[in-house]
């Protein structure tokens, strides 16, 4: 699973959906996200746009003009400043455990010192990737070199890789996923389109960086011949979009009929050398890449081979190794690929390496300091607002006939809701951390995070289990488990500020709400049943009607002006954005149900109305760089922030009601032309 929750291109297998796109390393903005003295920041509005030409403009227009992006980032906005808060907090609390341990910190205290003690790092250089480079160099068959890589203790990149999860057919149970990968650029279209090829220049001054880091002979020609090994892998790879699709990522083989379906790979030396029982079924997700891709492997020089492996190795390492390193790495993937000027300082990096591999050591911390149980409370009441919001439309939809509607009511009521942080928090007393170590507590981790994995496949599904620390600023659905999951750092203003009126309240955390809820009812979510199974629960005429629905919307989405040259992919961002649709209609129909028929005040000129909507126009306010937003166009399933304002309310009817949208404004749709889905 992604800690930022959008699916994964390597394994295709637990698909996620959250609110928030990726997530960069966060710098230091750390100012109070309290906004005016009724939730929304009037200032940051541009009063000069017309409401209906460009609704995002209007509502964050000034606030975007004055924003300077900090240059250890590739975006700023709302989602970013609480994430520097909580990246500040969680930094206070590893400093003191680094300085201060106690029984229950010295391990994430440990952790946090080894990144930070860069003179070590420094001293070390490329020594901690000498054992593994001597393997790959030891290597005398492609077999064994797939037995290496595919060894959990094995950092690099691989062709193929493996991962357990919950069955998405048989819920309860956990079960082997196969999906593939290969691919050191963003997407196959930085390898196949000639608008990056640019990109790709610097992509193989960078290879050739890391080759002659590592000591790689002839670095600059292998570094030619390792694009060009990638490019056929990226002919091979799917669309993005394709890996979506839950029905097409759900293909069950015995491991030998795996075998033979893609000969030229030894997936059982990878079954055998990963741990994983031999008499096991698997899911494979992007199955008509794997015997293109092991053909290629096949045909492919062992030398060349071998040296794209040390390759994959040492940019996966490079963060984290000495300067040189590091630099190279920020130099491509962070400036080239994003746009973003300077590194992060080295605390930033630490906090968020620790996160990501002692979330909830960190986050049990984090909750008794920072998280009232008081936000725990109000938020189970706003969830069931914005459910009994979803109870009352169903019944209401004109194009859905009452059998399916019967099924959806039945698993919206089915549905867990997880609100701050576990009930049950992870062990990591199996983890061995040294405070002088740091690559080495990284392949430690690796290995103790897999046999986690190992050990749980003959378990009950863990339906406890947290897909992100409370600590991250997000939240999410997963479908296999008809869950939604709100951890304790994004429960703060913008979206959750119990100060605030509450119709900011409502179109911030209740559209947030609303719109993890309608994944469970988007193009893939509403695939599984209340019990998160996979299954066709509707009925042929309404499945037809929704998918009608979900073609316009998303050639609507493919229409909205992002930047010159680039288009909103309609598919990739489907459920995305049916989830925000979806989101902001729940929020307002909860809102109003709320007022119970009274009027709502008028505060500042603003109707209680126009604030839903300005609410969750605040929460994308959001300044990005260039190469960033083209990154996130062609990899990311949430659209870009305009599009995520813009593109929800034209469909509304209330929206054009509030503001007086006129039929010469830019962003009117003709009522018999807009998309109504929840």
């Amino acid at each position: 699973m992604k800690s930022l929750l959008v699916p994964s291109a390597l394994l295709g297998a637990l698909v996620v959906y959250g609110i928030a796109q990726d997530q960069p390393a966060v710098g230091d903005l750390a100012a109070s996200p309290r906004f005016g003295e009724w939730g929304f920041d009037l200032d940051g509005r541009k009063d000069s746009v017309k409401p209906g030409d460009d609704f995002f403009a209007y509502a964050n227009g000034t606030y975007i003009e004055k924003t300077e992006i900090p240059p250890d980032r590739f975006r700023f906005g709302n989602f970013d400043a609480l994430a520097i808060l909580s990246q500040k907090r969680v930094n206070g609390i590893l400093e003191e455990a680094a300085t201060k341990p106690t029984d229950e910190t010295k391990k994430i205290g440990d952790f946090y010192k080894a990144f930070m003690n860069e003179a070590r790092v420094e001293e070390l250089g490329a020594q901690p990737l000498r054992p593994a480079l001597e393997k790959i160099k030891a290597v005398a068959n492609r077999d064994d070199l797939v037995s290496l890589i595919s060894a959990p203790d094995f950092m690099g990149k691989g062709l193929f890789g493996a991962g357990i999860h919950a069955n998405e057919k048989e819920p309860t149970k956990y079960s082997i996923y196969v999906g593939s990968g290969g691919l050191g650029l963003p997407d196959k279209n930085y390898y196949l389109k000639p608008d990056f090829a640019a990109i790709r220049t610097k992509y193989e001054a960078y290879l050739t960086t890391l080759l002659t880091l590592i000591e790689w002979p002839e670095p600059a020609a292998t570094a030619k011949e390792i694009i060009a090994f990638e490019t056929k892998l990226a002919e091979a790879s799917w669309e993005r979009a394709e890996l979506r699709d839950r029905d097409k990522t759900y293909n069950l083989m015995t491991q030998g009929e795996l075998a033979a379906y893609a000969p030229g790979f030894d997936f059982a030396r990878m079954f055998q050398a990963s741990g994983l029982p031999e008499d096991r079924k698997v899911i494979v997700s992007d199955n008509t890449a794997f015997p293109r891709k092991a053909a290629i492997f096949a045909e492919t020089p062992l030398e060349l081979l071998k040296a794209w492996t040390a390759c994959g190795l040492a940019d996966g390492a490079a963060p984290f190794l000495s300067k040189a390193f590091v630099d190279a790495n920020f130099e491509f993937a962070k400036k080239t690929l994003s746009g973003q000027p300077e590194p992060e300082a080295r605390w930033k990096r630490a906090v968020e390496l620790t996160n990501h591999t002692l979330g909830e050591a960190v986050g049990k911390v984090y909750v008794a300091r920072y998280f009232p149980e008081e936000s725990k409370r109000q938020m189970l009441e706003l969830v069931g607002h914005v459910e009994d919001a979803l109870k009352a439309r169903l019944n209401r939809l004109d194009w859905m006939g009452d059998k399916t509607k019967a099924a959806a009511q039945e698993k919206l009521s089915k549905f867990t809701v997880k609100i701050g942080y576990p009930d049950q928090w992870r062990d990591y007393s199996a983890l061995e951390v040294k405070a002088d170590d740091l690559y080495g507590n990284i392949v430690r981790n690796s290995v103790f995070e897999w046999k986690r994995e190992l050990e749980r496949l003959d378990k009950p599904v863990d339906r406890k289990e947290w897909g992100l620390p409370p600590q991250i600023v997000n939240a999410y659905y997963n479908p296999t488990m008809n869950e939604i999951v709100f951890p304790a750092a994004i429960l703060q203003p913008p979206f959750f500020d119990p100060k605030a009126d509450p119709a900011i309240n409502y179109g911030g955390i209740g559209g947030v709400i609303g719109h993890e809820i309608s994944h469970g009812f988007d193009d893939q979510g509403r695939k599984s049943d209340g019990d998160g199974m996979l299954k066709d629960w509707w009925t042929d005429k309404d499945k037809e009607q929704f998918n009608q629905r979900a073609e316009r919307l998303g050639k609507q989405y493919e229409q909205i002006d992002v930047m010159p040259g680039q288009k909103i992919d309609g598919q990739l961002t489907m459920g995305e954005n049916i989830g925000d649709m979806g989101g902001v209609n729940l929020a307002l129909e909860a809102y109003l149900a709320f007022l119970d028929g009274k009027p709502a005040p008028v505060i500042d000129g603003t109707t209680g109305v126009q604030r839903v909507f300005l609410g969750w126009a605040q929460l994308w306010r959001q300044k990005m760089r260039d190469e960033a937003l083209v990154r996130q166009i062609h990899t990311d399933p949430h659209a870009p922030a305009v599009a995520r304002v813009n593109g929800v309310v034209m469909n509304i009817d209330a929206w054009y009601e509030a503001f007086n949208i006129q039929p010469d404004d830019k962003l009117y749709v003709k009522p018999e032309d807009r998309v109504k889905i929840w």
